[in-house]
């Protein structure tokens, strides 16, 4: 008891040392940044939820889940026999996934268009999901530049986390079956994780900047934040900015299953498999997909008359400087990012109204991040005037693109007057008291200002916070 007592102590000191150095260095004003704005002007999506913006907005926001049981076709293990394939199914610890909907239908994902059509053989799933979410993206800000002048003011920042694995599991068994020869031309360019943004440049002729980020689950956020940076630095005028991944293969699931970081509980009821927050989560769900923004300085956008959804307003980045895959039990990183995007932003705490929590549905990350805003946000937390939720309840862990995806809610949540859900939340976790709780349905609210978390292995961070447009 004495030596909780002493550690408890510790952790307050702690705490309250970061609450002196913030109130020491007031949040407001910002420091001196190039005086170009950034706004959001176009919106694209490829998640577990559907194909497209508006219905995968409308299926999070009534509570519906887009993760399913896993299939041995999943796997994508076509070059192996059936027993192989049924023996890696078997072994599998986790058998539940945030799956993109594939099909001919409006809201599926048209493989047949964008992933099997002659133009596109070198391009990997990862690719093709980032192609869909651009295109939707750039005629939703209904720009399409034809002049040389202006493609070469237009950039791509568009990362991955992981890649296309399975291309590299295929090419692994030709080499132990002496196969070389069958070895495809395009393997290289199929797996390269830049190979996003170079394929969105060269179909559309962007001349910008073309940039990936790869810093693991934090690679949406790190792309649209360096997208922003670019355009406040005058490189571009617009960046088309997201993150990408493709990972439901046998390998990554595989991988992560050894590193004991997925779920296992809830393999028969794989609705019930996500559960930030909740007292009963064992781990995350992995997903696929794609966010891409299109993000556009705001003299260019009002010029062409674009519509605006919000505004880029504060980027923060932190390290962790502890563990390969564990965050700090004082959430010290998560808090940094934070404080640091709020920092730039010019706000207070009390001036955020909503946040999209990073929270996967691991145990011990989830606690952190809430011990984090808690520490961070004080009573503006604990009064209930700020809401909270994690939206990978009804995706899973989108791995490089949930950063993106993430944000892409966060500003639909300011454009619509919309905080999502948490789903399955029954038991919130003993860390959450008085009126801190994640919220549980939607909720119609004015929002302000939004705040997206993104947290990945190594301990990098990184907070997005966008506002409504004056």
């Amino acid at each position: 008891m004495a030596l909780a007592s002493c550690r408890s102590n510790r952790f307050i000191s702690y705490l309250m040392s970061f609450s002196r150095f913030f109130s020491s260095t007031p949040f407001g004003p910002p420091p001196p940044l190039p005086s170009r704005r950034v706004v959001v002007t176009g919106l694209g999506m490829v998640t577990p939820l559907g194909c497209g913006v508006e219905a995968t907005w409308k299926r999070l926001t009534e509570g519906e889940c887009g993760i399913r049981a896993v299939t041995i076709e999943d796997l994508k293990m076509n070059g192996f026999d059936l027993e192989t394939q049924q023996q890696t199914f078997d072994q599998l610890t986790s058998k539940v996934a945030g799956v993109v909907p594939c099909g001919s239908n409006p809201d599926e994902f048209d493989e047949e268009l964008w992933l099997h059509s002659k133009d596109h053989r070198s391009i990997a799933r990862f690719i093709s999901y980032a192609l869909c979410a651009a295109e939707e993206a750039l005629r939703d800000a209904n720009y399409m530049p034809t002049q040389q002048d202006e493609k070469e003011r237009v950039g791509v920042s568009i990362g991955a986390g992981t890649g296309s694995i399975c291309d590299i599991l295929d090419a692994s068994k030709m080499i132990c079956e002496k196969k070389l020869r069958r070895l495809s031309p395009f393997f290289i360019p199929r797996i390269l994780i830049n190979m996003a943004s170079g394929h969105v440049s060269m179909k559309y002729g962007f001349q910008g900047p073309n940039h990936a980020a790869v810093t693991a689950c934090a690679t949406g956020a790190h792309s649209i934040g360096d997208a922003a940076r670019m355009i406040q630095f005058g490189d571009a005028d617009v960046m088309v900015a997201g993150g990408t991944e493709a990972s439901i293969d046998a390998l990554s699931i595989a991988g992560f299953c050894r590193s004991r970081a997925l779920t296992t509980k809830y393999n028969d009821v794989p609705q019930e498999a996500s559960r930030p927050f909740d007292s009963a989560r064992d781990g995350f769900v992995i997903g696929e997909g794609s966010g891409v923004l299109v993000l556009e300085e705001l003299e260019h956008a009002k010029k062409r008359g674009a519509r605006v959804y919000a505004e880029f307003r504060g980027y923060g980045m932190s390290g962790d400087a502890y563990h390969i895959t564990q965050p700090h039990g004082d959430g010290r990183g998560a808090f940094l990012a934070m404080a640091c995007a709020l920092k730039q932003s010019g706000l207070k705490p009390n001036q955020v109204d909503y946040i999209n929590a990073h929270a996967t549905s691991t145990p011990l990350g989830d606690a952190v991040e809430a011990k984090a805003i808690q520490s961070l946000f004080c009573s503006h937390a604990t009064s209930g005037s700020l809401s909270l939720s994690s939206t990978k309840g009804a995706t899973g862990h989108l791995l490089g693109a949930a950063g993106s995806v993430e944000a892409i809610f966060s500003i639909l949540a300011i454009h619509h007057g919309v905080a999502p859900p948490t789903l399955n939340l029954t038991k919130p976790d003993p860390i959450f008291n008085g009126d801190f709780v994640p919220l549980r349905t939607s909720k119609k609210m004015t929002i302000k200002a939004a705040l997206s978390n993104s947290f990945g292995f190594g301990g990098t961070n990184s907070s997005l916070l966008f506002t409504s447009i004056d």
